[in-house]
């Protein structure tokens, strides 16, 4: 009996009706991938604060799913707005818009889940989204990376720009780093 060949995931922009089930993979993903980079609370208050569906990244056709069958395995987008991240709370410059010829696309909410981990497809999003960056006029892209995404991001081409203590809403912190790359 020989095995059949895991599913390739399909690519697709993720749609107000995929909200619920982007938001079960974040916390999942971040339950199961963050603890070996953080402490538990430091996990749970990711799970509170930092995997939060961005409905602006939805509506604004930038954002991507990966799906097996109905099953969404990974997800991850680009924002041509200024907010960096889901975590860093509502800022007043959330929603203007970003200049490409001198501002760099954000990528933002990229996770996989625990089982569908090392199989190219936080890769085949980060892609997409340069690709869809760069179709609208940006030539660089930035991201502020949880530590769990740096290597993904080194082996794309971001290049760390700053350690961080990226704070959240309750009091903690935790590790990352503030990253860009070029687009090619």
């Amino acid at each position: 009996m020989t095995e059949q060949p895991a599913p390739i995931p399909t690519l697709r922009l993720a749609t107000m009706a995929d909200a619920e089930a982007i938001d079960a993979l974040m916390k999942a993903s971040i339950r199961d991938l963050f603890p070996a980079f953080y402490d538990a609370e430091q996990t749970e208050a990711s799970v509170r604060y930092v995997g939060v569906v961005d409905r602006m990244l939805i509506a604004d056709g930038t954002y991507f799913v990966l799906e097996v069958g109905d099953e969404v395995v990974a997800c991850g987008g680009w924002s041509r707005r200024d907010k960096l991240y889901s975590g860093s709370g509502e800022g007043a410059s959330d929603d203007r818009l970003l200049d490409p010829a001198t501002e760099a696309a954000r990528v933002r909410a990229m996770f996989v889940r625990g089982d569908w981990t090392r199989r190219g497809l936080g890769t085949r999003i980060l892609e997409a989204c340069e690709a869809a960056a760069k179709a609208e006029g940006f030539r660089t892209l930035a991201l502020m990376a949880t530590l769990p995404g740096v290597p993904l991001y080194e082996r794309f081409g971001f290049r760390i720009l700053e350690q961080v203590q990226i704070p959240m809403p309750n009091g903690l912190a935790i590790g990352g780093a503030s990253m860009d790359k070029p687009i090619a």
